[in-house]
């Protein structure tokens, strides 16, 4: 009997593994380690605010701990990106965990020997939100390589489920410990929890870096701003999530307040509100992999945006606490079927050079629309009501989904991620400097008349790729002297910028360009061209460098 009763556990355990990417032991460790990175995190941001409530009695202090931990996400978040993008990301991560883990102990053993004040745990506090702000973006894009494509959208699910099961339990498991031992051995407890990512990601392996210069930190962040901005994809997908976050924050900044006034719970009323929602989180989280097996992801978007509206209306009309939990329960479903659905999204359509710094933009802008929304909401319900305020957001995020109809988004592809073929060696006469600028690329084209309108869609179709992968500018000319002779011409801002342009191609920007180099004549090759800028002040440099190249080659 007793084996009996062992082997059941085992055979589900099994059928559960079965398909799922925590069979994969390096997945299963690395989400482990997410797990506890995140509790770690909710874990300090609770027990931090309550000690700054036994220091002093400033509501305002005790608001500027919520400020400490999220400003840096707004703060960093674009740069926290083009890091992870640029960086191994392993030891972005392993350093993150070890700055969370010091700062939070650092905050732990100061309270234990009462040495505590207001100002450092503020300085603490935004210590351990930078780490985390600049831990996320890493610790997302690094499921792609733990991972298949085809259990992408379920590994970020889990992913979900881990980030609303520590967020659940988190506050509550620091309050117990805190209530039988000390805030200080809660604190020692949060920051034991990152240990678990450090052993984990020991077990990644090292990324290959992207071939040609690499960029810095600045430039980084500037390329990822510039992808977002020419990639139709990627915008759908900020729109859909700062449109999303603006409405569906009024639940989040009228908690207390819903709680407090209109059920008249309290403080029990806003931790069982809470609940409900991190439950029906994790139901919608578990639910997701299945939903885009059967829909669309943009209709599983919307659905998710139409059910916060309806579970918000809900919570509006009712004053009986069964109801509104219910509702609760609902947006906590809806909540993560929108956002996790968004950020699966964007890591299967950004390429491997940029999906940091992508996942890096949509968490900043859902944290912006969240904390621009709520001072919204919050001074509407001043002025009216609690009720009348959920209402309107409900109201207005319906009626953006009608708004947005037309932007619509949308699992990536194979070819939107996958480098194209074997770029070829460059015949130039002298290899130009990194920092020498700016580049003119010029590829001429002759077409026949039957074939040019065909090939001017195709060509214009190719202009969002060379933007987004480098190009400041880019137009298309005619000859007025040879008839069917085109001119493609497009700037680049540096030759550095130029060979990693080069290197971001990906098989779905080679389909593009083979669109539109099918309607070349063939009998005429067709005749691409390099020039560099030329600066007069850069000339003496540029001949030392074509002068130590010709010494080194003859030695």
């Amino acid at each position: 009997m007793p084996a009996i009763m062992i082997a059941a556990p085992r055979a589900l355990i099994a059928r559960l593994m079965q398909g799922s990417p925590l069979r994969h032991p390096r997945f299963r460790l690395f989400y482990l380690g997410s797990i506890g990175s995140a509790l770690g995190y909710t874990m300090q941001a609770t027990i931090a605010a309550w000690l700054m409530a036994t220091l002093t009695p400033s509501a305002l202090m005790v608001a500027l701990v919520q400020t400490a931990s999220t400003a840096p996400t707004l703060a960093f978040g674009l740069f926290s990106g083009a890091l992870a993008d640029i960086v191994d990301r392993r030891r972005i991560i392993f350093v993150t965990q070890l700055m969370l883990l010091i700062a939070t102990a650092t905050l732990g053993l100061a309270s234990l020997f009462g040495v505590i004040a207001p100002t450092p745990l503020l300085l603490l506090t935004f210590v351990v939100g930078a780490g985390f702000t600049f831990y996320l973006p890493a610790q997302q894009a690094s499921i792609n390589e733990l991972v298949s494509r085809p259990e992408l959208a379920r590994a970020v699910a889990l992913g979900a489920v881990a980030f609303n099961v520590a967020r659940a339990i988190g506050p509550g498991l620091a309050g117990a410990i805190a209530a039988w031992l000390d805030t200080g051995y809660a604190l020692i407890a949060s920051a034991l929890s990152f240990t678990v990512m450090v052993t984990a990601v020991r077990r990644l392996k090292r990324r290959r870096t992207l071939p040609g210069i690499p960029e810095t930190l600045l430039s980084g962040a500037l390329s990822g701003i510039r992808y977002a901005r020419h990639s139709s994809a990627m915008r759908a997908l900020v729109i859909r999530s700062l449109s999303f976050g603006i409405c569906a924050s009024a639940f989040w900044a009228l908690l207390p307040v819903i709680a407090r006034d209109q059920l008249g719970l309290g403080a029990g009323g806003f931790g069982l509100l809470s609940a409900g929602f991190g439950v029906g989180a994790v139901v919608g989280a578990l639910s997701i992999p299945r939903q885009l097996q059967r829909r669309s992801l943009n209709a599983v978007v919307t659905s998710g945006a139409v059910l916060w509206s309806v579970a918000m209306l809900l919570v509006a009309v009712t004053g009986i606490t069964v109801f509104a939990v219910v509702g609760s329960f609902t947006a906590g479903i809806a909540w993560v079927s929108v956002f996790a659905s968004l950020s699966a999204a964007t890591q299967s359509t950004a390429p491997g050079w940029v999906r940091a710094r992508a996942l890096a933009m949509n968490l900043v802008s859902s944290q912006a629309s969240i904390a621009l929304g709520s001072v919204c909401w919050g001074a509407f319900a001043s002025l009216t009501s609690t009720q009348m305020a959920l209402a309107a957001s409900a109201g207005l995020l319906a009626m953006l989904q009608i708004v947005h109809r037309n932007v619509r988004v949308a699992l990536g592809t194979e070819a939107d991620v996958t480098p194209g073929v074997q770029i070829p060696d460059l015949v130039i006469a002298s290899e130009p400097l990194p920092d020498d600028g700016p580049v003119l690329i010029q590829i001429e084209y002759q077409v026949d008349a039957p074939n040019r309108k065909a090939f001017i869609r195709a060509i214009h179709a190719i202009a969002p790729t060379r933007r987004r992968n480098g190009a400041t500018s880019w137009r298309v000319f005619r000859d007025l002297a040879q008839d069917g002779r085109y001119v493609e011409r497009y700037i680049i801002a540096s030759w550095a910028e130029y060979m990693r342009l080069r290197s971001r191609m990906t098989m779905a920007d080679r389909e593009l360009q083979a669109k539109a180099t099918k309607f070349q004549r063939a009998d005429v090759p067709i005749r691409v061209s390099r020039f560099i800028g030329v600066d007069p002040h850069q000339i003496s440099a540029q001949a030392a460098h074509d002068k130590t190249m010709s010494e080194e080659t003859h030695t």
